[in-house]
């Protein structure tokens, strides 16, 4: 006996479809970069280019989203003038928001805009007001507590 199956609901095609677009958006920015392309960046070895910035990756001082099996990291996470390192508040901001998002969900939250950051994204100030940046992700994850 066949057993019917209920209709998926509009609102989920919805969401799925916003996520995919959203997700689109995100890898579309430019803002990403492979384990390899951090390596020539940084000028790390790179014959197992993937080594160093799993590394900062594991220790928290970067995050990374992950698509297709390939770990990207963001290029607003990394220094220029300490040779294309991760920017030292970062690791604080990253320890602040892993509680509650992943890799997704921190690429989300740095690239929209944030009302605690005068309606800009945390991206585009985390290099010149990392204090805000890091209060404005103890208030994101406040509120997902709190709801």
């Amino acid at each position: 006996m066949l057993i019917p199956q209920k209709p998926v609901r509009p609102s989920l095609l919805r969401e799925a479809k916003m996520l995919a677009m959203g997700k689109t958006r995100i890898l579309n920015s430019g803002d990403w970069l492979t384990a390899q392309e951090v390596a020539e960046l940084a000028q790390l070895k790179t014959t197992n280019a993937r080594s160093q910035p799993n590394k900062w990756k594991r220790a928290g001082r970067i995050f990374a989203l992950r698509h297709e099996g390939v770990d990207y990291f963001p290029a607003y996470g990394l220094d220029p003038l300490t040779g294309y390192r991760p920017l030292a508040d970062l690791a604080e901001v990253v320890a602040i928001l892993e509680s509650k998002k992943d890799g997704w969900g921190m690429a989300f939250w740095f690239g929209s805009s944030n009302s605690m950051l005068a309606g800009k994204p945390p991206k585009e100030v985390l290099k010149d007001f990392p204090e805000s940046v890091v209060d404005a992700a103890k208030d994101e994850v406040c509120r997902i507590f709190h709801g």
